[in-house]
């Protein structure tokens, strides 16, 4: 389970929204950035270090707290 699932609004314009987001999971910090087509480009740790599963696994998360967070009116 991600810990610490923390966003910020990095861009916000008629062409393009961006966000850089921040977590935990298993003990180790994962940053990245979230985009208005739902791509996800990791900055930490890197892509390279993660098995596939698990990649999948996080964008899926990120994606969904991202929906959550972001475009449902709480």
């Amino acid at each position: 389970m991600l810990s610490h699932f923390h966003y910020r609004e990095i861009k916000n314009n008629m062409i393009n929204r961006e966000w850089s987001f921040e977590f935990y999971y298993k003990q180790q910090q994962y940053k990245g950035s979230y985009y208005k087509d739902g791509s996800i480009k990791w900055t930490s740790p890197d892509k390279g270090k993660m098995s596939p599963e698990e990649q999948t696994f996080l964008e899926s998360c990120v994606h969904d707290l991202m929906l959550y967070h972001v475009y449902e009116d709480h």
